[in-house]
């Protein structure tokens, strides 16, 4: 079986010489030495001046939303996870969904203006494969009616836009460290912003607003990690360049190989520095994609309708989004993961070539 995705684990003994140390400390949570040293390393390595470590790509989210106190509607995308609509019904606000680009699949800037109303306090944005949304703009539009941005840059780790980490944009980024992501704690996520007020704010919400032990700075959750979590993130890290080539090179022998086929792709040509997370194909018809799909799975690989469907369609409220909406259903993700092999990407490719030749 090939998956369409495959967790990256570094040598066992550099992992466990981390845990060696979490048993002789036996300090294995509420802000130990290796969280903060893996903020430290995460920060360094992008060139950022701040960032938290919290417990999953989705409090991360919220977190944002809590810390920048948005209320009402929150313009949106409806071409993402769950996680980026989720986090905003959570907070008791109300997604506003904005069609996407047809060419990158993020947020359209040219269609926002139109659906803020006196309501809208936010705009929260998605990545999507690490494909930058237009920031700059998004940010003019932004400034002009006085309202805050959020990054879902869940897909985004090691991107950068002008030389600048793309986690430097909007008011709050936030990213996913899940075990099926480019860099990973297992489950984790991070929180990123230019302000270090906010970050404060962010500091006391992750860990139920505790301020000392016996003063507490407003409301918060338990947004922390573990120990354990940090170690894996530690053992990784050192390894995110080799990872980031080996992901490069196969995403254009994926082009090479399937040059031919009658398929299109993102938009990723005039990205600075992209980091080749997932390899989406896009079909001319759902139809083609389910074939595909079928005959992948007869072959025992694995592939994922990535994102099925568009979040305007589960109801939380209501919008016409008929670009996302075509391409949701044209949309999959092929197997990308540092093991891969040229022979496996030969073979998902020709399969893809005999369907659509038949």
């Amino acid at each position: 079986m090939i998956p369409v995705t495959k967790p990256f684990l570094p040598p066992r003994h550099e992992y466990d010489s981390y845990l060696d140390g979490i048993w002789e400390r036996n300090w294995l949570t509420n802000n130990g030495p290796l969280v903060n040293d893996l903020e430290l390393k995460i920060k360094e390595y992008l060139g950022l001046d701040h960032m938290l470590f919290v417990s999953n790509g989705t409090i991360a989210l919220q977190l944002a939303i809590k810390a920048l106190n948005l209320k009402g509607e929150i313009i949106t995308t409806p071409f993402s996870y769950v996680a980026t609509t989720s986090s905003i019904v959570w907070e008791g606000c109300t997604p506003v969904f904005v069609d996407i680009l047809p060419d990158k699949l993020t947020i359209n800037p040219a269609l926002i203006e139109a659906a803020i109303t006196p309501e809208t306090s936010a705009i929260l944005a998605t990545h999507v494969y690490g494909i930058p949304c237009e920031v700059e703009r998004i940010q003019q539009i932004a400034d002009k009616h006085g309202l805050k941005v959020i990054y879902d840059g869940a897909h985004a780790f090691g991107v950068k836009v002008k030389g600048r980490s793309i986690f430097e944009y909007g008011d709050i980024s936030t990213c996913s460290f899940h075990a099926t992501k480019l860099f990973h704690t297992i489950e984790g996520g991070g929180v990123f912003t230019k302000d270090p007020e906010l970050l404060k704010k962010m500091a006391y919400l992750r860990n139920f607003g505790h301020d000392g032990f016996e003063k507490f700075n407003g409301i918060g959750i338990n947004g922390k990690n573990s120990e354990f979590h940090a170690a894996m993130g530690l053992s990784v890290l050192p390894s995110m360049e080799k990872i980031r080539k080996v992901k490069a090179a196969q995403f254009l022998l994926y082009k090479e190989y399937l040059n031919g086929l009658e398929v299109t792709f993102p938009n990723t040509e005039d990205i600075e520095q992209y980091n080749h997370a997932y390899f989406p194909v896009i079909f001319r018809s759902d139809k083609e994609l389910k074939q595909s799909m079928q005959m992948l799975e007869n072959n025992q690989i694995g592939s994922r309708r990535y994102f099925y469907p568009g979040l305007n369609k589960l109801g939380y409220t209501s919008g016409e989004c008929p670009v996302s909406d075509s391409l949701s259903e044209r949309v999959l993700c092929l197997p990308l993961f540092h093991t891969l092999t040229k022979e496996e990407q030969r073979m998902i490719s020709r399969i893809l070539l005999r369907v659509q030749n038949n």
